[in-house]
């Protein structure tokens, strides 16, 4: 019997521990219960249950402040304590106990908390976002673009609430390439069109030359928007100078399309168009489809050709360019066109015109109708002092009579604009047969 002794006191040890298991078990089950009902109420009884558990202190904590119409600062303070004396290691329960220390005005508190919670997950862009506001708002910059640099790294949190955060605290634009941005294309990209569409044209230029000081890599269409921006802000040196360089960083895509005796980039439409920056634009329109011919031409190898369906009675003007001229000077623009089968009393025809007031420049060849072969069309014209962007564009206006709808194909080659400094001058437009 008393060898047995020792075996019977085990078993009964294991059975106690058993049903003591059993009954943390079923507390925790009972609490997890509690828990899911996501109400202050629930939790706290969650709390009764399982007071071991450090996300249900965290919770409650969470709830309570976000229901709390003021005071009760202590009450909050005392749970998220608990969260994280119950698990020292989860960097969140860090960062909730520094936003209650915020809350209750114990900065040096909070910003002990929040560090904390950075020690355990630095790489974390929510906590590196507290981080940074609780900086903002405590006026320490230089650390908030700090912490805003690896929320951005993060790439989790909107890149423009970034940002806004960064400009609103700091007109130091210098401060934020230098501090808060990374050397990654697609948040410079980002940054860019921030402060373009914000029309702070000097801060997006800033932006731009730290992209290219940087050698980073993008594609040629990130940067329209800045090039759009330019032109929306009538910036012409430094959309001049864009356009450069992108000549220069892109050879193969841009290199081929500009001319020196030409203003106007793929003339012959020997390439698609870019639909951005300084070369062709093409926006669909219903009633009219644009495409490149390379059985129709009268110069290189292809044309762009456009058909009306007969279905709309377009005011068109889809097709166009944005063109960099020199001011005070005079321009010979021509352009090759051939129609088949255009309808109404309304055709094609080329225009150019200022891109920002036609009432002071505005030229138009004649409208072609029917069916013609290919003829070249000159405008002479003269630059205003304050003319520095012009617009070509193939243009259709819209006619008055009954039958409206515009159906037929035209044919658009050869286009050009070269300065005239020494040639005669005679204002207006013509028609030549080819």
């Amino acid at each position: 019997m008393e060898i047995l002794r020792p075996a019977l006191f085990a078993r009964l040890c294991l059975v106690t521990g058993m049903f003591y298991c059993l009954y943390l078990a079923g507390r925790q089950g009972i609490g997890a219960w509690y828990f899911r009902q996501d109400t202050p109420e629930a939790i706290q009884t969650a709390i009764k249950w399982d007071p071991d558990n450090a996300l249900y202190y965290d919770s409650l904590g969470t709830l309570t402040h976000l229901y709390a119409d003021s005071g009760n600062s202590d009450g909050i303070i005392r749970l998220y304590e608990s969260a994280t004396h119950l698990s020292p290691q989860n960097a969140a329960y860090w960062a909730d106990l520094g936003s209650a220390y915020e809350w209750a005005g114990r900065t040096d508190d909070a910003l002990r908390a929040l560090n904390r919670a950075q020690e355990l997950f630095p790489n974390s862009p929510d906590i590196n976002w507290r981080l940074a506001n609780f900086y903002v708002r405590a006026r320490k910059t230089p650390e908030g673009l700090r912490a805003l640099r690896t929320v951005l790294l993060g790439d989790s949190a909107s890149r423009r609430d970034v940002f806004l955060l960064a400009t609103n605290a700091t007109r130091d634009n210098a401060a934020i390439l230098d501090e808060m941005l990374p050397p990654s294309a697609a948040i410079f990209i980002d940054f860019l069109n921030f402060r373009i569409a914000a029309g702070e044209t000097g801060a997006a230029e800033q932006v731009w030359h730290r992209l290219l000081e940087l050698s980073l890599s993008f594609d040629l269409r990130q940067s329209f928007p800045y090039l759009d921006g330019l032109i929306r802000q009538r910036e012409m040196e430094p959309l001049a100078e864009a356009w450069s360089f992108l000549g220069a960083r892109f050879p193969t895509e841009i290199g081929p399309r500009i001319s020196r005796e030409n203003a106007i980039a793929n003339g012959s439409f020997e390439f698609e168009a870019l639909n951005g920056g300084l070369d062709w634009r093409v926006a669909p329109v219903e009633g009219a489809r644009v495409s490149t011919d390379s059985q129709e031409f009268s110069d290189g190898i292809r044309s762009l050709r456009i058909d009306f369906d007969g279905t709309r009675n377009l005011d068109y003007g889809q097709v166009f360019q944005y063109v960099l001229v020199k001011p005070d000077t005079r321009y010979q623009f021509s352009g090759d066109m051939r129609v088949e089968g255009i309808t109404t009393d309304s055709g094609p025809r080329f225009q150019v015109f200022d891109s920002y007031d036609m009432g002071k420049l505005s030229y138009s060849t004649e409208n072609l109708l029917g069916t013609s072969g290919w003829l070249r069309q000159r405008i002479q014209l003269k630059t205003n002092r304050d003319t520095r962007l012009l617009i070509i564009r193939v243009a259709r206006s819209t006619s008055h009579k009954f039958d409206s709808r515009i159906a037929g194909s035209v044919w658009i080659d050869r286009v050009s604009l070269q300065p005239e400094e020494s040639a005669p001058f005679r204002e207006g437009a013509s028609v030549h047969a080819r």
